[in-house]
């Protein structure tokens, strides 16, 4: 298997066999984490987009994997590097994309807003700056949209026939679809694409007929989140938007 390696990251190494995509995770990764991501991937199988489906859960040299369907394509990410004079039309579709998630409902997917409270208690920031986030989070309108959580154009696979398919549905719950255009554009910024963040939240902004400043409310919510990753190269740049808690 290890000749047919497709991705490896920190925490996981992606394999293909023959028709199916095999996500080994490592020995230390926790087992509800690993059934979580298959939970989430069925549940949103069935609500009107591309998703790879579910074949099998089972353990590998005694290492939890998932195993999907195996899409043959390119990543957008890719398409993107490939082809720079067609990036604004990847964007579009990359938008259109999210918000065609968003326009979805799954009521059994966990609520963006509990996940969010969690994540700023756990947060590496003073009581203060806490406590703020919590009632800024408080303050937001409830909605029960589709948020995938790591929208990023590497979880998205065009077919050569241009059939776009999202993966990675680890981080989806239901809730407001300005918090998962925020984490989308602070993924930008901490890829260091800081000019395409700006024109990505300009056309979710246009098309979505978002308020920019609605989004922006969103991110130093969804930074602290973020920063409870412990990544540490990412740290300083998340803690200090988490500390923003108030946009001029």
């Amino acid at each position: 298997m290890s000749d047919n390696v497709i991705a490896v990251r920190p925490t996981k190494t992606i394999y293909r066999e023959g028709d199916a995509a095999v996500k080994v995770f490592e020995k230390d990764y926790a087992k509800y984490d690993v059934l979580n991501e298959a939970l989430n991937q069925a549940r949103v199988e069935n609500i009107g987009i591309n998703v790879p489906k579910i074949l099998e859960v089972k353990t590998v040299d005694g290492k939890w994997a998932i195993v999907y369907e195996y899409i043959e394509g390119k990543t957008l990410d890719q398409l993107m590097k490939e082809n720079p004079d067609k990036l604004d039309e990847y964007l579009e579709l990359f938008v259109d994309l999210q918000m065609k998630t968003h326009s979805c409902t799954c009521p059994m997917l966990n609520k963006l807003k509990d996940k969010m409270n969690r994540k700023i208690s756990e947060a590496d920031l003073d009581a203060t700056t806490r406590y703020e986030l919590h009632t800024r989070l408080e303050s937001m309108p409830k909605h029960n949209k589709v948020c995938h959580g790591d929208f990023d154009p590497s979880n998205i696979i065009v077919k050569d026939d241009g059939t776009p398919f999202i993966l990675d549905w680890s981080h989806v719950t239901q809730g407001n679809a300005s918090a998962d255009a925020a984490r989308t554009y602070l993924l930008f910024h901490l890829r260091g694409e800081a000019e395409l963040a700006d024109k990505y939240l300009d056309l979710f902004c246009k098309k979505s007929d978002t308020a920019k400043q609605y989004i922006q409310k969103w991110m130093p919510i969804v930074a602290a989140s973020q920063s409870v990753k412990g990544k540490p190269e990412e740290r300083e740049l998340l803690l200090g938007w988490a500390n923003v808690v108030e946009y001029d």
